[in-house]
């Protein structure tokens, strides 16, 4: 909680969708929805504004135009700074757009996608398009849950983590194929002395269209390591 006080240059950003209570319009991208979980969020954050309200995943279910305009609505109202999307396709990502532009609403200014060394799917629509419409680009779980920090290899897990449990999100298609781009970055990072990590996020950072990576940690260490990344310049060959 920030307490109304904000250090300089943080910004705020969170998301709504998911259920949050038991209720028919306790979750989706209605109007109801959207409004209620805004103002839970100024709520809970003890802030004024958010800078970045994202809309996380497409909702079938509810007119885009009835999304758009309460999107644009809560900036109007000084409530929200900017809006983005988070896990669309590339063609919902351009449909809301158009709606809000036809509806003389405010679009889109970013997506939130899942974008790593070894799931690469997004530079088929997603990158190309953030490109064309001049949208930021934040990836979520940058390191694949921890999978390309480098502390995991093939047959072992490290002690203490989400893997070692069974978690499967993000999900990996080609494990052998997984397992010989952490032996790559494990030799770069020793090569470098540095940690796999400060690769694997260098290498995403660098990326074209890539505007910023959402980043996680348990430990001080793990996030100074992360952070660390945005000074690691990798050569071409490395990148390669």
């Amino acid at each position: 909680a920030l307490g109304g006080k904000r250090p300089g240059g943080v910004l705020i950003a969170t998301k709504a969708r998911f259920p949050m209570g038991p209720g028919p319009n306790d979750r989706g991208l209605s109007r109801h929805h959207l409004i209620a979980a805004c103002e839970a969020s100024l709520k809970r954050l003890r802030t004024d504004v958010i800078d970045l309200y994202q809309v996380h995943e497409w909702d079938g279910q509810t007119p885009l135009e009835e999304t758009m305009e309460a999107l644009d609505g809560l900036i109007r109202q000084g409530k929200v700074r900017y809006v983005g999307c988070s896990n669309y396709s590339g063609w919902h990502v351009m449909k809301a757009m158009e709606t809000a532009r036809r509806e003389g609403r405010i679009p889109f200014v970013s997506q939130q996608i899942h974008y790593t060394l070894e799931a690469r799917e997004a530079e088929y629509e997603l990158i190309p398009l953030a490109i064309d419409q001049g949208l930021g680009v934040l990836v979520w779980s940058p390191l694949a849950g921890g999978l390309l920090s480098g502390k995991h290899r093939k047959g072992k897990a490290a002690e203490g983590t989400r893997q070692l449990a069974g978690w499967t999100e993000p999900p990996i298609r080609d494990e052998d194929r997984l397992w010989r781009i952490v032996d790559t970055i494990v030799a770069i990072a020793e090569a470098r002395g540095v940690s796999g990590a400060e690769v694997a996020l260098a290498w995403l950072i660098g990326r074209p269209g890539v505007t910023s990576l959402v980043i996680g940690g348990r430990t001080e260490a793990q996030f100074r390591a992360n952070l660390a990344a945005a000074d690691l310049k990798l050569s071409e060959e490395e990148r390669a």
